[in-house]
């Protein structure tokens, strides 16, 4: 969905065509992957950071066309809500300093983009989401100005029939109607790729899938949304209502949602892209004019569009990618669980042990998904989505068990392991995984700072909720650009 695609009017006739093209499209990939068309010698990482944009009074300043224009930097780009932007960092391998790398690179763009901001009288903040949003600012004047969002917007509540209904019981309950899609907006998240081979692919997927709840529970960021305090990470909850398509009585008749956790350990990515073309009917129909097959039988690589585009439009939480660079295609497993922040180096010890642990488990005698039921991995998910922390999971060989306990005893020395595989240095896989050990021994998340900060001044002052929200994210704001890890904050 980060391709720009102008205004449209679909017909019956362009959706017909496009079935068909999808479909051929799909038979190409499948001849690519029985050729090894596909480079995986030198496997590279990526990361993805949404962020928001704030004014003087901690809300949401709707101007990321304008802040930009002046950080002009193409590694920015715009994102769904007038408050968002979005960080794409340049891959490369984890191998010796790479992780650092990706530190040093994230720091230095994200301080460049702060200052081109506050210019415009704007500042940034990576959170999972923005605790001083309001209903009004979930309204169609605060899409972003690129037409692929209104068409986006357009055509997810014509494929639904009717307004959004959000609904999500936690610490505090939650209902409300909206007329558009910019309730996803509210959700920032950190994206980590990871490059990998047709044959391990599928390893690699499973792995993500099976640890997505662990994740969660362990960099949990987003506990209020419209002034209530829901899950440790209610970007979870809101993501799934804000971009569904289906009615309540699809819902009740079964039909898949297109924010998806998915249903069943897979063999091979062509599982994925299957079921998405099985599955989910065309939002955006939009056929180019290049033949897959043609492509192959000159020896050239076919960027197969209407699979990517469609592919853009089903939300799983660990996403299939093909990608073409240089006239040579790859394959990712894109990790979109996490929240944005709370600091940079927060977030990149979130990629060392999501790194290190699915290394790891792939590389195990007896893989962890041949013995857990695929609703048993969904299951923690939303178990620790809600309570963070505190949540309690299955994990096969342990049973019912704390998150905070299975990653100190089993899950930390994996991802030790795993990073060891990826050949990163015993400094920097001690520094990082140190910060996922602190935050499970303190009991600190970002959610949990959030909260706790929140209810002392709640407590302790004349403040009311909205006041204290503002003041929480003003503090949080300054915790943030000191780069230390969330679990030694004060309030």
């Amino acid at each position: 969905m980060g391709e720009e695609i102008g205004q449209h009017t679909f017909s019956r006739e362009d959706r017909t065509r496009y079935r068909v093209k999808i479909r051929r499209c799909l038979d190409a990939f499948a001849r690519m992957l029985s050729e090894s068309r596909f480079e995986f010698e030198r496997p590279m990482t990526g990361l993805e950071i949404e962020l928001n944009l704030v004014d003087a009074q901690h809300e949401p300043a709707m101007r990321n066309a304008e802040v930009l224009d002046a950080i002009a930097d193409p590694s920015f780009q715009t994102e769904l809500g007038q408050w968002n932007l979005e960080i794409n960092v340049a891959p490369r391998r984890l191998h010796g300093g790479g992780i650092r790398e990706f530190e040093n690179e994230v720091r230095a763009s994200l301080n460049h983009a702060e200052t081109r901001a506050q210019d415009l009288g704007a500042q940034l903040v990576m959170i999972g989401v923005l605790p001083t949003l309001r209903l009004p600012h979930l309204t169609g004047q605060s899409l972003s100005g690129s037409p692929r969002y209104a068409l986006l917007n357009e055509q997810v509540l014509a494929a639904r029939g009717e307004d959004l209904h959000i609904v999500i019981d936690g610490e505090e309950r939650l209902a409300t109607t909206c007329d558009t899609i910019v309730p996803e907006a509210a959700c920032t998240s950190t994206q980590f790729h990871l490059q990998v081979s047709p044959a391990e692919f599928a390893a690699y997927w499973n792995a993500a899938q099976a640890i997505a709840g662990v994740q969660v529970a362990v960099g949990a960021n987003s506990p209020f949304l419209l002034g209530k305090q829901l899950w440790a990470e209610t970007r979870i909850a809101l993501f799934e209502q804000a971009t569904d398509t289906r009615s309540e009585e699809l819902k009740v008749q079964g039909v898949r949602p297109r924010v998806w956790f998915g249903e069943r350990w897979i063999t091979s990515i062509f599982d994925l892209f299957e079921e998405n073309v099985r599955y989910f009917p065309a939002l955006l129909p939009v056929r180019s004019e290049q033949d897959p097959f043609e492509m192959l039988d000159q020896g050239d690589t076919p960027s197969l569009s209407e699979l990517r585009l469609h592919n853009g439009t089903i939300y799983r939480w660990n996403r299939p990618i093909y990608d073409v660079v240089d006239g040579r295609a790859h394959l990712r497993v894109e990790n979109r669980v996490l929240p944005a922040g709370p600091t940079v180096l927060d977030t990149v010890a979130n990629g060392a042990f999501y790194f290190g642990l699915v290394r790891a488990m792939v590389e195990a005698e007896r893989p962890v998904w041949s013995r857990m039921s695929f609703s048993a991995a969904e299951e923690n998910f939303h178990a620790c989505a809600r309570h963070g922390l505190d949540a309690r999971i299955y994990w096969p060989g342990t049973g019912n068990v704390g998150v905070a306990e299975l990653v100190l005893r089993r899950l930390l020395p994996m991802a030790h392991e795993g990073l060891r595989s990826w050949e990163v240095d015993t400094a920097e896989r001690d520094r990082l995984l140190g910060v996922i050990e602190q935050r499970c021994l303190t009991g600190v998340t970002g959610a949990g700072w959030q909260t706790s900060t929140f209810h002392e001044l709640l407590d302790s002052t004349s403040m009311d909720r909205a006041d204290a929200l503002r003041e929480m994210l003003s503090r949080y704001r300054t915790h943030m650009h000191t780069n230390e890890p969330v679990h030694t904050w004060q309030s």
